[in-house]
């Protein structure tokens, strides 16, 4: 399961962000020049021995966009490079800017640099005037020479997620293979270098050339994966640093995707649970028996769903789920397409899967987790998935055989090292959600405890990650961190 920023951001996003089709070449222009002092890289990288310039162009009402090359390998910084493209929204009190506030989605597939914009039409007043908030897209990601693998991915999500017998194991095979193989045709250089640890680094070179000795950082879901990397590798660098929905980087590869299944089955307690105080709700009765009866009968024959391009099958109806748990605001609408699901009508498990799929890019989801981790072969990883279907059963089977295509993959992984307690960091704040189903709120717990100078801040609601999506409790803590520097105490609650 793709881990993605809330949706309340990310219908900021979609309203606030200008497009990337940068102006030509031949327009007006400012270009940010590191100062000398930071024209070598820290001792802790093999990064390039001098930042890349930037040259800023208009792209919108408020925001500069820009193409910024860096090596494709920073083991070797004089070879091939690799265009990153990046976006910003300057500070509006210049003589007040304290940096910038780098800026990322999650995913991994999210476009930082849209994000970017939809947050400034969202943060407060102290974020706008003295940051300017920075996104980049990640390598494969949007015109950061992005993987665009749309084809298969809709025939691969409608292939039965619970294996049950041979036919279901060859249309998982099958349809992955399809994926797989033409996701990543002609894209081998770039899937060698496409990871967590290239994203890290690629942020520092962009430090740099903005001519900033440190950074602060917002990172969301995956976003929270670069945080800890950068801050392992670039803890000097390191100004102030929010993780909000948190990656446990200690968990990587299956344990992590057995951690996500038990994240969506807590969530979907939590629905059920909320659907039964409520009379308004059609399936208030059982939810969850309902729930297990229309996956039941689209397991037999998938649910004709007569205004979408397919029936819901088994796949649509896990997707599905998992779309609408993200965020409390869909648990109705999510109730609603259940109860009509039962009735024979399909259409609202469908249209909710479509959603999901149109979140990221998968290429590049597939492309970091399974570059970031190692992966069994098949057999491996479909017995996991049964191992995980019998802790989390409606959701574990799904998710870890999810990873079945980094069996396929056809580079090596190169997995990310667990990040060190950076004693030497500056405190980081760390926002985990109780009911947060992508991202469990365990997770947060323990990267907070990891860390020497972690310091946890609980949102005691529902959904995946709550940042400047309409918690003030939570807003107020976070803005006073990244202006002042100065965290709320360890441990503290906001209610939803």
């Amino acid at each position: 399961m793709i881990r993605r920023a809330a949706l309340a951001v990310a219908a900021v996003v979609l309203l606030g962000a200008c497009g990337l089709d940068l102006p030509d070449p031949a327009t007006t222009t400012t270009t940010t020049a590191p100062p000398s002092s930071t024209t070598t890289a820290p001792a802790t990288t093999n990064a390039s021995p001098g930042p890349p310039e930037i040259h800023w162009t208009s792209c919108g009402d408020v925001a500069q966009c820009a193409l910024v090359r860096v090596p494709l390998d920073h083991d070797r910084p004089d070879g091939p490079s690799t265009p990153l493209a990046v976006e910003r929204v300057p500070a509006r009190k210049p003589d007040e800017r304290i940096g910038a506030l780098f800026v990322n989605p999650g995913g991994p597939g999210g476009s930082a640099t849209e994000l970017a914009v939809g947050l400034a039409a969202a943060v407060p007043d102290d974020i706008r005037d003295r940051f300017d908030i920075v996104g980049f897209d990640p390598r494969g990601v949007g015109r950061s020479a992005g993987l665009s693998c749309r084809d298969g991915v809709q025939a691969m999500y409608h292939a039965d997620p619970t294996i049950d017998d041979r036919a279901d194991r060859q249309q998982l095979l099958r349809t992955s293979r399809t994926f797989v193989d033409r996701c990543t045709a002609g894209h081998t250089a770039l899937l060698g270098h496409a990871g967590t640890e290239d994203a890290a680094q690629d942020m520092d070179l962009l430090r740099q050339a903005m001519g900033d000795d440190q950074l602060s950082y917002l990172g969301y879901s995956y976003g929270t994966a670069i945080g800890q990397v950068y801050a392992d590798r670039f803890p000097q660098h390191v100004r102030a640093m929010v993780l909000d929905g948190v990656v446990d980087l200690t968990k990587p590869g299956i344990a992590g995707a057995e951690e996500q299944a038990r994240g969506f089955e807590q969530a979907l307690r939590r629905f059920a649970a909320a659907c039964r105080r409520q009379r308004s709700c059609p399936i208030a009765a059982d939810p969850i028996g309902v729930v297990d009866r229309v996956t039941a009968t689209a397991e037999q024959q998938p649910i004709p769903a007569p205004h979408e391009d397919r029936a819901a099958g088994p796949g649509e109806i896990a997707l599905g789920l998992a779309q609408a748990l993200y965020s409390r605001s869909e648990w109705d609408r999510l109730a609603g397409a259940i109860d009509d699901a039962r009735h024979g009508d399909g259409n609202g498990l469908v249209a909710l899967a479509d959603e999901y799929l149109g979140v990221a890019d998968f290429g590049t989801y597939f492309a970091v987790n399974c570059l970031d981790a190692r992966w069994p072969d098949v057999d491996g990883v479909l017995a996991a998935a049964k191992r995980a279907g019998r802790a989390s059963a409606h959701f574990g089977e799904a998710v870890v055989d999810d990873y079945v295509r980094c069996s396929l993959w056809p580079v090596p992984p190169d997995p990310v090292p667990p990040p060190s307690r950076g004693e030497h960091l500056a405190p980081v704040l760390v926002v985990s959600t109780v009911g947060d189903p992508a991202t469990p709120y365990e997770s947060g717990v323990a990267v907070a405890h990891h860390l020497a100078h972690g310091v946890l801040l609980t949102y005691e609601g529902d959904g995946h990650t709550i940042t400047f999506s309409g918690s003030s409790c939570i807003d107020e803590k976070v803005v006073r961190y990244l202006v002042e520097r100065t965290p709320p105490a360890d441990g503290t609650l906001c209610p939803a």
